[in-house]
């Protein structure tokens, strides 16, 4: 027997996002979109920032058109973003700083500094990920070299699709998938790359 619901999915991109309302009735699917809004980082004093909150402001408006136009009844919702990017929340889940953008240059020759306290090859062993740059592991390495007091006040990382599920649930959790864009996930042992990130001087926690 084929399963009915309907489902309200936020495809984040680059540049602009979506909310989607997908109608399953009788085994068709059928997409109805709901909101379209633009993603505008913001350069803020030489840095690159996401504008999170008002990514989360318009999945707010989407939810709101949704129902007013469609009605309450959904069986099911989600974000879907790009990968690698994170925030860190505090011991009261509070948001430490506005998350950084991939493009943003703090990462330039972090990869580099990062090989001198840990070959390479051992990293790739570890997490199989393609090296680059913007790579989370480097993104927290740069924050471990520029000596940021943020990763000692961190009790939580998010990846950003997660931490618009949180303020939405109040559940917090990494999504399998996106978790491994982060290169630091080992797959092997199906966990995070503790033993690593140790190495590393990042926090485990």
């Amino acid at each position: 027997m084929a399963h009915n619901g309907r489902f309200l999915t936020f495809d984040l991109g680059a540049e602009s996002g979506r909310a989607v309302l997908g109608t399953i009735d009788r085994g068709k699917l059928s997409l109805t979109d709901i909101h379209r809004f633009a993603n505008e980082p913001q350069r803020i004093l030489d840095r690159f920032h996401w504008d999170t909150i008002r990514l989360f402001a318009d999945i707010k408006l989407g939810i709101t058109r949704c129902v007013r136009e469609h009605g309450a009844e959904i069986d099911g919702m989600g974000v879907d973003t790009w990968g690698v990017d994170y925030a860190l929340l505090d011991s009261a889940d509070d948001l430490l700083g506005l998350p950084y953008h991939y493009r943003d240059h703090r990462t330039d020759n972090v990869m580099e500094r990062t090989f001198q306290l840990v070959p390479s090859a051992d990293i790739y062993r570890a997490t199989g990920i393609q090296f680059m740059q913007l790579n989370s592991l480097f993104q927290l390495m740069a924050m471990r070299f520029s000596e940021s007091p943020l990763l000692d006040q961190a009790k939580s990382l998010l990846f950003t699709p997660d931490l618009l599920h949180f303020w939405l649930t109040g559940e917090k959790a990494n999504e399998f998938t996106i978790t491994t864009t982060s290169q630091c996930y080992d797959p092997r042992a199906k966990d995070w790359a503790c033993p690593l990130l140790e190495k590393l001087g990042l926090p485990a926690r």
